[in-house]
């Protein structure tokens, strides 16, 4: 059976041309070699009056056949008004899509929807949306890193190479990932640690970047925790990170250091910052944000459902943890 071909504009002036030669159905079909219910079909859907030419007019019925098509080609998106209700109300409340689609199934029973779905909707049907993405990119594309080598100026650093499989692996629960926010403006800095198989953060706000301050900001976060809480801590090679060792002395722990400008190899930290940036853009004068500010946005971002938790909270995966293994010992 040959495929379908729809009608073209040159078909339709036919039909209207032998129409007006009084031919039947039937005739009109077997003399353009289509079936007589294809015609039937065209002058049902198509016939449109036009106040200067009564009856069938082929450019109005092409027409009216190009907007059926171009419409039909879109799939319409989150048609249930409850669900995109859903996907505005979370939106506003700093979720992605991903978490969005893992979880609303648990509010609205019998729906669902993929986080892809719900990204189509947001460029095509509610671009005012995108304002509210983590990284508000008016269109969508994949990141690129920049590799630049350098020689490391940290003494008695661990390269990442080193680090155990059991860490790299998200094996073993205790193992942390540091990193620092700055801006052009401002003296303030942000340090903000990570546990690796939680993803629970500590984010604290320090007078500068200097590695006097970033220690004492890792100790203050780290030393209330129970021993088996904290075992290492993964470093870039930025000068705040100078005192690795005073760190390692007083918690106890073993220090690792990234490649340099492999930021990607702690990019659960690195994902933690973009989150932050949600709430702290680009330019900000750091010194402007409290620490009141960084603790709210902390427990908004450890009590976030996360896809790689299979949608529970960090902070629900971290006290677990703590728990669990504060039981074992």
């Amino acid at each position: 059976m040959a495929s379908y071909q729809h009608l073209n504009v040159v078909e339709r002036t036919t039909i209207k041309v032998l129409n007006l030669q009084g031919m039947s159905l039937r005739e009109i079909g077997r003399k353009m070699g289509r079936p007589h219910t294809t015609i039937s079909r065209e002058l049902a859907r198509n016939h449109q009056g036009h106040p200067l030419m009564s009856g069938y007019v082929p450019s109005l019925a092409q027409n009216l056949a190009d907007k059926r098509h171009a419409q039909a080609s879109k799939r319409p998106r989150l048609k249930s008004q409850e669900v995109r209700d859903f996907v505005h109300e979370k939106l506003n409340m700093g979720w992605t899509p991903e978490q969005i689609s893992g979880t609303i199934g648990n509010t609205l029973a019998g729906f669902s929807i993929s986080h892809e779905a719900i990204y189509q909707y947001i460029y095509t049907d509610y671009r005012e949306g995108i304002s509210l993405l983590a990284r508000s990119h008016k269109q969508r594309y994949l990141r690129k890193y920049s590799k630049k080598p350098r020689v490391p100026k940290i003494k008695n650093r661990v390269d990442i190479d080193k680090r155990p499989e059991e860490i790299n692996q998200r094996q073993v629960f205790g193992h942390w990932e540091s990193d620092s926010i700055v801006s052009q403006t401002g003296g303030s800095a942000i340090n903000v640690i990570l546990e690796r198989i939680s993803r629970r953060v500590f984010i604290n706000k320090t007078t500068d970047k200097t590695s006097e301050t970033t220690k004492k900001a890792i100790i203050n976060s780290l030393k209330k925790l129970p021993r088996h809480a904290r075992l290492s801590i993964t470093y870039d090679n930025g000068s705040e990170n100078h005192y690795h060792e005073a760190i390692n002395l007083e918690l106890n722990t073993q220090s690792y250091f990234c490649k340099p400008y492999h930021s990607w190899e702690k990019g659960a930290v690195e994902n933690a910052n973009g989150l932050i940036r949600r709430f702290i853009p680009k330019k900000t004068n750091l010194d402007t944000v409290t620490e009141e500010e960084l603790k709210s946005i902390e427990f908004k971002i450890n009590n976030r459902p996360r896809k790689c938790l299979g949608f529970k909270t960090p902070e629900n995966v971290f006290s677990a943890h703590c728990a669990q293994q504060g039981a074992m010992n």
